[in-house]
């Protein structure tokens, strides 16, 4: 348990992928859309960096709300995804934002916590209402309730399965709330997204164990 602890901590030191698109996560409507932005980014078959950097030009261009993503021009939007080399699904998902971005105003008066009340913390209700968003089906609900659990606690543990293979690769436990046990809670959302960066192989398990067990 010792060297999983020590295992835990060295992953804390990653930062999420909210982070490195330059979402500062708060239960806020304003962040809470980034990140859903983000997560529609990340459910094309693209690779994550990709996604961050084309979420970072979204960002910089101005469109960080609901409002304004559904102000811009779509043009405008397909050249910031391309600013951010996002050219394979540029004109698809900048539709797909443009309509996000109405649906999240029509229904939710551009506030997701709105969804996260009409769920009733029920995940899996959750995911049901996140899919709803064009671009973002089960594997992209299931990136956004990882990332957003640092702001809702009421999902905590949350692991999803890209979560829980990461786990595995490392020797940790597969179960939620074993795995939960490595870590204080507040930093499980942390934890669970750079359990994702081993799953997806962006670090290495090899490695990660052996700087652990040379401490």
């Amino acid at each position: 348990m010792g060297d999983q602890r020590e295992l835990a901590r060295a992953l804390l030191t990653r930062r999420t992928y909210a982070e490195e698109a330059g979402i500062t996560l708060a239960d806020r409507p304003a962040p809470l859309y980034q990140l859903l932005v983000l997560v529609t980014l990340l459910s094309t078959r693209i690779r994550a960096g990709v996604a961050v950097a084309a979420a970072r030009e979204l960002f910089a261009a101005g469109y960080r709300t609901p409002q304004a993503m559904e102000a811009a021009r779509w043009q405008q939007r397909v050249d910031a995804l391309g600013r951010g080399h996002y050219r394979r699904y540029d004109e698809r998902t900048a539709t797909m934002l443009g309509t996000g971005a109405r649906l999240c105003l029509d229904r939710w008066h551009g506030d997701l916590r709105r969804l996260h009340r009409e769920a009733g913390g029920d995940r899996t209700a959750l995911r049901r209402l996140l899919t709803k968003f064009p671009g973002v089906g089960p594997t992209g609900a299931d990136i956004f309730l990882r990332e957003v659990q640092c702001v809702w606690p009421d999902l905590r543990p949350y692991a999803d399965r890209r979560a829980v293979a990461g786990a595995k690769r490392l020797g940790l436990p597969a179960a939620p709330d074993r795995l939960a046990g490595l870590v204080d809670a507040d930093d499980f959302g942390r934890f669970a997204s750079a359990l994702v960066r081993v799953a997806l192989g962006e670090e290495s398990a090899g490695q990660l164990n052996r700087s652990v067990a040379a401490r």
